[in-house]
């Protein structure tokens, strides 16, 4: 009967696990149903970016007081893993807190330090909850998160305090169970613990066996808990805890003011300048700009899947300060949306079948995109390095080039740009003429 135990735990984390990887797996197609984009140099500076924006949240700190209260939720996922890992292999060899015995007195060190991260964990998603939900800051209460993203936010926030609450708990009867001297807890007296301590009193005058099936209960709702929040992340905004890491490393180190050329548009100019290099038979290009997901690159896709949806660009965004329609965290997220219905699409029929819909139009109108000024203020904004910036204009070049859809405005300044090699309705000759009546 004592196997019994082990064999489920197997048998659960191994379904978690295959869980998990399967979905992974359905997200990095996803993915990489963008186009082919080189990020393969510069990799001393790419590794300083993973360390600075992703570990050390640099652009976190531009507020300090947030940057610190997020920074302990962050620490405690990261470090509190370690805990995990210990609950994860006395499921597995059916033993009881393995790493006492190896570690010594600094066992307890560790313990304590991650109940005080766990504290500060339960007082920081507390916190959070009141910034959504009591004083609703205006990031988090405009109409692009309306239904399942204000909800997911909550939930994950109230999903930490209850693990966090579930260890302490298993904590405090657990050392109860050492100082009563009762069964195998009393192999490893770790002594009392810095924060669950403070439950003791609550739970002293329960019998020892009602302490074991608290124990019991909270260990196995602890480690389910995890499994269950390890498959929630890939459908959640809360992705971006894992992809963080990957969208810091691969991150754009051109400066923000630069736009990508397109090479087409670049050989029709030089051809019609210069006709003898042009080939005896130059193939027209597919297409300019972006339409749809497939169009982009899978560094913009990986972008939309890193999403936080802190609102953060959006807040900065000055088309949308001034109450134009433009939200940069709504770009990203229906860029994801799109992804996941084109992923859809090929799972049910084995390859990608027209659904007559695309990202622009259907999901992105044109109203957003002319709204934008391409300031780059969404891209220095974002904490993990996303750029809505790119995907607007791939988007806008396909509006522009594909459907000459463009207002008469742009249209002016297109002609005499042709014509004139300046937006301004003046030819070369006469462009020094204003300097005359000075």
């Amino acid at each position: 009967m004592q196997i019994l135990p082990q064999i489920l735990f197997v048998l659960v984390a191994g379904f978690a696990t295959w869980l998990f990887a399967t979905r992974a797996s359905r997200i990095r197609r996803n993915i990489l149903l963008g186009k082919e984009e080189d990020y393969s140099g510069d990799q001393p500076e790419r590794w300083k970016n993973l360390l600075l924006l992703a570990f050390g949240q640099k652009k976190m700190f531009k507020k300090p007081l947030v940057a610190v209260m997020h920074f302990v939720i962050y620490a405690g996922f990261i470090i509190i893993n370690i805990e995990v890992l210990e609950i994860f292999l006395d499921g597995i060899f059916g033993t009881h807190r393995l790493f006492a015995a190896p570690l010594g007195h600094a066992y307890s060190y560790l313990i304590n330090f991650f109940e005080l991260l766990a504290a500060g964990v339960i007082i920081v998603c507390i916190a959070f909850l009141s910034r959504r939900n009591i004083i609703k800051l205006k990031r988090f209460i405009s109409h692009d998160l309306d239904g399942w993203p204000r909800s997911d936010a909550n939930y994950i926030l109230i999903t930490e305090i209850i693990l966090m609450t579930l260890f302490l708990t298993m904590n405090a009867t657990d050392t109860l169970l050492q100082q009563r001297g009762y069964s195998h807890y009393a192999e490893h007296i770790t002594g009392n613990f810095s924060v669950s301590a403070f439950l003791q009193p609550l739970l002293s005058s329960l019998s020892s066996n009602s302490l074991v099936a608290i124990e019991r209960t909270c260990w196995w709702l602890h480690i389910l808990g995890i499994f269950a929040f390890l498959n929630y992340l890939p459908y959640s905004k809360h992705l971006h805890i894992l992809l963080a890491f990957p969208n810091a490393y691969y991150v754009r180190l051109k400066p923000q003011g630069y736009m990508k050329n397109m090479p087409e548009i670049q050989k029709e100019v030089l051809y019609a300048m210069q006709p003898e290099l042009a080939p005896a038979e130059a193939a027209p290009p597919a297409s300019f700009g972006a339409k749809d997901v497939k169009d982009l690159s899978w560094r913009n896709l990986l972008d939309a899947y890193s999403c936080t949806e802190c609102g953060r660009c959006t807040a900065v965004c000055p088309a949308n300060i001034t109450g134009k329609k433009l939200s940069p965290r709504k770009i990203m997220m229906d860029t994801r949306d799109r992804s996941e219905e084109v992923g859809r699409n090929i799972d049910q029929n084995k390859e990608f079948k027209e659904d007559g819909k695309t990202l622009l139009h259907n999901y992105i109108t044109v109203e957003e995109l002319r709204a934008c000024t391409a300031c780059n203020a969404c891209v220095e904004a974002c904490p993990v390095g996303i750029s809505p910036l790119e995907i607007i204009l791939e988007l806008r070049r396909s509006l522009v080039m594909e459907e000459s859809n463009a207002p008469q405005e742009w249209n002016s300044m297109f002609s005499n740009v042709e014509n004139n090699f300046a937006p301004w309705k003046f030819s070369p000759d006469e462009r020094d003429q204003w300097a005359e009546s000075v």
